[in-house]
């Protein structure tokens, strides 16, 4: 029985050849030629890197490899793993808490110790907390914090003259910026580059100034601003130009002035002083 079925199959595809009305088609191309572009003939990639054929300026034929990095595999996370890698990240977080000024406190174990009264308790905290104190003042002065600089603006010495100007240009117009009980901050300085957009001179008025206050305002709003202080009126206005060749910054109100979220701390500081 098998016998005679592989004998028909071979009948068939003999017959299935030698018939001339399904000739065999051949297609033979020829191979594909190597253009030359630039320097490089071919170039074959595989799952690590890859090899290019290039011709030397001798022209001489020579292989250069590029390896990639291999990608790494997914595994899956085993359990071991897991408590690896959150034993690891425990760590971490354990090291940068100690650096933390905040954790600075005194050495030595916590003890539990008992007072006769209120007052007793309290002083032993206040002697534990100047300890910290000068602790924390003592690594501040490693780090030199420089002040904030406003835009750097081109020395322009004005005369006589164009200060008088000046001052009777602001004292006309109704262009003004406040300076409140937060004293000088960001809004101040934005405030500022905002009105010289379309003014050269700009008034800022000070409302609860102490007598000797406005020199100081003037200096500190000059350097975060970039401005130039024409004249002090009174006790409460200076009136600041914005110079020649002024630009409007990208960046208009400093980032290290005072911000609303910390105002009820220095009003509080403030009252205190008061």
């Amino acid at each position: 029985m098998v016998k005679s079925l592989i004998g028909g199959t071979r009948r068939f595809c003999i017959s299935s050849l030698l018939k001339p009305s399904s000739p065999i088609s051949l297609d033979f191309r020829p191979p594909m030629q190597l253009t030359l572009r630039s320097s490089w003939l071919a170039l074959r990639n595989f799952s690590h890197g890859r090899v290019n054929l290039v011709i030397s300026p001798q022209g001489k034929p020579k292989f250069e490899t590029h390896e990639i990095e291999q990608p790494k595999k997914d595994k899956w996370m085993t359990k071991k793993r897991l408590k690896m890698k959150r034993k690891k990240e425990k760590q971490k977080r354990k090291a940068a808490n100690k650096r933390d000024p905040r954790r600075l406190g005194v050495k030595g174990k916590k003890k539990k110790q008992r007072f006769a009264n209120a007052e007793e308790r309290i002083k032993y905290k206040l002697e534990r907390a100047k300890i910290k104190e000068a602790l924390l003042i003592e690594r501040l002065k490693r780090y030199e914090v420089n002040k904030v600089q406003g835009p750097v603006v081109k020395p322009h010495e004005l005369t006589g003259e164009e200060r008088f100007y000046m001052k009777k240009m602001a004292q006309k117009r109704s262009n003004y910026v406040p300076i409140g009980r937060r004293g000088v901050f960001g809004g101040v300085i934005l405030n500022m580059h905002l009105h010289w957009k379309k003014h050269e001179t700009v008034k800022v008025i000070c409302k609860p100034c102490k007598p000797g206050q406005v020199q100081d305002y003037a200096s500190e709003i000059a350097r975060l601003s970039g401005g130039i202080p024409i004249q002090i009126i009174g006790d409460d206005t200076i009136v600041f130009y914005r110079g020649m060749d002024y630009v409007q910054p990208e960046v208009m109100s400093p980032i290290d002035t005072l911000s609303k979220k910390r105002v009820p701390n220095s009003l509080y500081i403030q009252g205190c002083l008061t």
